[in-house]
């Protein structure tokens, strides 16, 4: 109802930055992200003021669904660091969402050993989580350095 009246903005940010678009994919709301995504207005790539996107929030919580729907479109970027440094990919490998790492890997555009500001990339946050099957999904990429140390020397244990 709220998306057929002229008076609402569907892409206006709260004071965080945050769209009702962000916070669909960080709840995993896919209805709401698909009536989001339907309308010319909305930015699905729209970082908040942490340089969160949809996606970002979508891999961070495991939302498969929501990711797939974002990854569906050419503009969203699948590898765009938030303030820190750090990626879709690198969010979902953190937390050990196996199936988002998954969609993410697929991508060439992509790239799995990326480090955040920090140093530590997706291979260091999922070991050092303790996370395995994503650890052996990202070392099955082959393009993954499991030797690099982060900006502390600490490699992933």
């Amino acid at each position: 109802m709220l998306l057929g009246r002229d008076e609402v903005n569907p892409d206006k940010p709260d004071k965080d930055g945050q769209t009702p678009l962000r916070c669909a994919a960080w709840n995993g709301h896919e209805g709401v992200v698909k009536m989001l995504l339907g309308r010319d207005d909305v930015n699905p790539d729209k970082i908040d003021n942490d340089g969160l996107t949809p996606l970002s929030c979508a891999a961070w919580n495991g939302h498969d669904g929501v990711a797939n729907i974002l990854l569906g479109r050419d503009d969203v970027d699948p590898d765009k660091p938030d303030n820190r440094g750090r990626t879709p990919l690198w969010y979902a490998a953190r937390n050990g969402h196996e199936g988002a790492v998954k969609i993410l890997l697929r991508r060439d555009d992509v790239n799995p050993d990326e480090p955040d500001k920090n140093g530590q990339k997706p291979l260091w946050c999922a070991a050092w989580n303790g996370h395995p099957g994503v650890v052996k999904m990202l070392l099955g990429r082959g393009n993954v350095n499991p030797d690099k140390p982060d900006n502390n020397a600490l490699t992933p244990p």
